[in-house]
This record gives structure tokens, sequence and C-alpha cells, in this order.
């Protein structure tokens, strides 16, 4: 049976356990009706349009 030569120090254990810890990009899209940038599956928060409806009315 394997077993480890030497102990693994706190460093390296912390090293190994980080990728985990990075926050993802979030995405972002161009909404059709203005072309402003947007998260996706949500309202223009630029014209109050989603999926070619206007949904909440913007005051410019």
């Amino acid at each position: 049976m394997a077993v480890p030569k030497r102990k693994t120090s706190k460093q390296r254990k912390n090293k190994r356990r980080a990728s985990s810890y990075v926050l993802n990009k979030t995405t972002i899209v161009e909404c059709p009706n203005c072309h402003e940038m947007k998260m996706p599956h949500r309202i223009c928060p630029e014209c109050g349009f989603y999926d070619g409806k206007e949904v909440i009315k913007i005051n410019e």
C-alpha cells in the first residue's frame, strides 16, 4: 500500500484548493432592441424590453 513519505504542508494543500475559489466571469449579451450590454434572460435596464416586448416603462 502506498504511503506518503512526507506530510503535505498547509501551504501546498491550500494552493491546490485555491483553484476552486475563483469566481466565474459574468456573461453579458447585447440587447437586440437598444444594443446596450445586459445579462442574458433579464429585462434590459436601458430600454425595458425582454423577448421583443416592452415589459417595463423606462422614463427618459
